[in-house]
């Protein structure tokens, strides 16, 4: 029921977000002080249902982003906009015109991009999580957003969310994903190892396959790991 609260709740806010968003200025950057920025790098590639994940993945942790006091700037390798039937983000920044030191974290949509073997991951994508946690700042990584960590090497050695165990076969599952090798797979749940936080379920998965999705757990676990200012 608390669930179902919680989702009501935001899907009326996110009806007034407008995903055209360029960054609101809020009255501290208006008087020249700053204000914590997050980074959004959703995966790119073909979404199985662009429409749900612009607004009840990306929408929710926007607004729970915004809620918690940070402006958030979305950037893909691309910088192409995100359009659905009904839904889009159209103001989407080029990752190489980003600077990462202006960003208190970065946290990664699944998108309901495609699971094994998937689009290629983003080499800019990979160097942005990277060079994030080497600075002691948070990555959250929803779904199959966790193989941009898995290809970066970043999970080898850390506790990981994923929808199955990506490395065994089971009867819907028929293929195997290598680049999660060493890493420690800990269920479809929100996951946390120090900065990097992981979910396995996104409203995607939640709709076919019935998990739990933690969309709003991750950001919000997200959140307390960047801490206060």
């Amino acid at each position: 029921m608390r669930k179902i609260v919680i989702f009501a709740s935001l899907i009326f806010v996110i009806g007034v977000v407008s995903f055209s968003s360029h960054p609101i200025i809020g009255p501290t950057e208006a008087l020249g002080q700053s204000v914590r920025k997050v980074l959004m790098i959703p995966r790119e590639g073909y979404s199985q249902d662009a429409d749900l994940m612009i607004k009840m993945e990306v929408g929710v942790m926007t607004l729970l982003l915004k809620n918690a006091g940070f402006d958030v700037d979305i950037a893909t390798t691309s910088g192409y906009p995100c359009i659905g039937p009904t839904q889009k983000i159209e103001k989407i920044f080029r990752l190489s015109q980003i600077n990462l030191n202006d960003y208190a974290g970065i946290i990664m949509p699944c998108m309901a991009v495609g699971m094994f073997p998937g689009p290629p991951v983003a080499p800019l994508a990979m160097e942005a999580a990277k060079k994030c946690l080497a600075d002691g700042r948070p990555v959250a990584a929803a779904a199959n957003s966790s193989i941009i960590l898995a290809e970066a090497g970043l999970l080898k050695g850390k506790k990981y969310a994923f929808a199955t165990d990506p490395l065994k076969v089971t009867e819907r599952w028929k293929t195997t994903d290598p680049r999660f090798a060493g890493g420690i797979y800990s269920g479809p749940g929100v996951v946390q190892d120090g900065k990097i936080i992981t979910s396995g379920a996104c409203p995607q998965l939640e709709k076919v396959l019935g998990l739990q999705n933690g969309t709003v757990e991750l950001t919000q676990k997200f959140i307390a790991a960047i801490g206060p200012k």
